[in-house]
């Protein structure tokens, strides 16, 4: 079956920087686009990155761009999430998702990880 497993979360201070790690299984990596949402707690899944199939098309969240970059290798079936200067405000569990396109709605992913927590202390 499908696999996303997300890893590289934790703590880390305002300013900070972390790496997250998707590796997928059970699918034919090239042929998905990936992206990467975040839910913080009380709070909707918000879209943070995507990155298309070959890593030729690449969109972001006005929220992260400029101090995130989504990239994939598909030899190793892993898609990163270079996250800098971290704030408070993106602490959230974030998820890797395996889609169709990689456009910012949830609807065109198909398989989700189960999230790796990112906590921005102040």
């Amino acid at each position: 079956q499908v696999q996303l497993v997300e890893s590289g979360g934790g703590l880390v201070q305002a300013g900070g920087s972390l790496r997250l790690s998707c590796a997928a299984s059970g699918l034919t990596f090239r042929s998905y686009a990936m992206g990467w949402f975040r839910q913080a707690p009380g709070k909707e899944r918000e879209f943070v990155a995507a990155i298309s199939r070959s890593g030729d098309s690449i969109n972001y969240a006005d929220s992260v761009k400029g101090r995130s970059t989504i990239s994939r290798d598909n030899a190793k079936n892993t898609v990163y999430l270079q996250m800098n200067s971290l704030k408070p405000e993106d602490t959230a569990v974030y998820y890797c998702a395996a889609g169709t396109s990689p456009y910012y709605g949830s609807v065109y992913y198909h398989y989700w990880g189960q999230g790796t927590q990112v906590t921005v202390s102040s």
